[in-house]
Formats: structure tokens, sequence, C-alpha cells
């Protein structure tokens, strides 16, 4: 893909690895960076060709959050096909932003953020957007809006008390607490924590084991997952019975009996 001057993409295999590439400035994020992750997301969100991606920064910081210059530059127009509305303009441009972190939540295979560095403000909450985070040791990681003013409105308040419970996040926020790499681990902020000179190894190798899995029992994993929690357990078991359905009726569940019993690597089409 080309045409991006804040963002890298690029694939091996079935991976792909999405890079935030302002290493000058850690990253921070700009009007174009959160414009061009909202576009490259439309793109990349239901590529049949990914079964895992990996969004990780350039240079020494996954993100030190928001570019002063956001608080001085106007909102560049929205194009016709924007479909976020809302009375107040103002909300309308949260919602708008958040678009560009959305689609990792919402994208069918699963997503890996790689932080090291730095993750703060908006960095932190792209992190949330996916669906794993592997910190290297060092990294500083918090929710600093309320040094602004403001509060985290880029899914901050909803992803982070799922992950580490209500009272947790809220204590994170309220007292605009940076925490490192080792304490987000304890609390569950990450799943992984390797040292800074293994990160890139370490995710190659989940990503690329996700990547081999079934895709369609990984995706409907992702769905039925994602509803514990939210759906009443009742709902829930009937968007994992639905899922299921799709896999007992696949190819690919006869592909991977077909292996286990040739004692080879299975190859899936997810079909």
């Amino acid at each position: 893909m080309t045409g991006y001057e804040t963002l890298e993409f690029a694939r091996e295999g079935y991976v792909g690895w999405l890079r935030l590439n302002r290493p000058d400035k850690l990253n921070s994020f700009t009007i174009q960076m959160w414009d061009e992750l909202r576009t490259i997301g439309q793109e990349l969100r239901d590529d049949p060709e990914l079964r895992a991606l990996v969004v990780t920064g350039n240079g020494r910081a996954f993100s030190s959050g928001i570019d002063t210059s956001v608080f001085t530059s106007p909102e560049p127009p929205r194009g016709r096909d924007d479909p976020t509305t809302h009375d107040d303009p103002t909300v309308a441009s949260i919602l708008r932003t958040g678009e560009g972190y959305n689609w990792l939540e919402t994208a069918r295979y699963p997503t890996i953020a790689a932080v090291r560095g730095y993750a703060l403000g908006a960095g932190l909450q792209l992190a949330l957007a996916c669906d794993l985070r592997v910190f290297a040791r060092g990294t500083s990681v918090g929710l600093l809006e309320h040094k602004y003013g403001i509060l985290p409105d880029l899914g901050g308040t909803q992803r982070l008390p799922r992950i580490v419970g209500a009272g947790k996040a809220k204590e994170m926020i309220w007292t605009a607490a940076r925490l490192d790499a080792d304490e987000a681990y304890r609390i569950g902020l990450c799943e992984r924590l390797v040292d800074d000179a293994d990160l890139e190894a370490n995710v190659t190798e989940l990503a690329t084991t996700i990547a081999s899995q079934p895709p369609l029992a990984v995706q409907g994993a992702k769905l039925a997952v994602d509803a514990a929690g939210v759906l009443p357990i009742g709902e829930g078991l009937v968007v994992e019975a639905e899922v299921q359905a799709v896999c007992l009726r696949s190819r690919d569940m006869g592909e991977a009996i077909a292996a286990f019993a040739e004692q080879r690597a299975p190859v899936y089409r997810a079909e």
C-alpha cells in the first residue's frame, strides 16, 4: 500500500505489520495520522488474506500520545462517504477520529499491539483497541488526558475497564498515572511481557502461530469471546453455537482432521 505518510504497512505471509511512522516525534498522533489510520482500516478490516495483524511503532516508542499541534489544527473536510453524523459537530469529530481505532477491534482477524518505549494517552488507547498486547520491559504507559483538562475519548473509558476492571480503570484515569511495564503486566493490561530486544521476535512468533490456526475457528472464537460479559450468557451461547456451526460445515475442519491423521501441517483456506 502506498500513499501513507504517517504509516507503513507490509505483509509477511498471512501476517500484516502496521507501523506508526513518525519516529522523530515518538509517533505522536496528528490529525493526519488519525485520518490515515481510518483510511487504511477501511482497506484492511475485511482483508481475506490477513489472518493476524501486528500494530507497532517505528523507532523507540509505540506512541507518546497526542501531538500538541492537534489542539490548534483545523479538522480536514470530510468526504462524501463519511458516515459519522451527530448534531454536535465536536461529538461527530471525536467519533470520526475513533474510527481509526475501532476497526482493529472489529477486524475479522486477531490484532496484536507490540509496544515499547511509550504508550501514553492516544497511544495506549490504540493498543487497547487491539485483541492482544505485548509490552517490552521499560515501557511507560498511561492515560494522561486529565493533564490537558480532558478525558480519554478514543475508546479508553470503554475498553480499559473491560481489561483491568472498572475500579483500576477509574484510578488510572483520575490520577493520570504512568505505569511501568511490570505493573501493567501485573494488572493484566498486557498479555505478555518481554525484553525489549526480544519484542519483535516474540510478537512474530505469536502472530505466526495464530495465523497458522484454522481461520474460520479463529474468527468465530474472536466473536464469541468478545460477546462474553457484554451479552447475557444465554445470548453468548447462541453466538458460540452459530460460529461453531460454520466451523462444523467447513472444509477446513476436514483438512484439520486429515492433517492430524496424516501427521502433516494443515493447509487452511478459510472455507
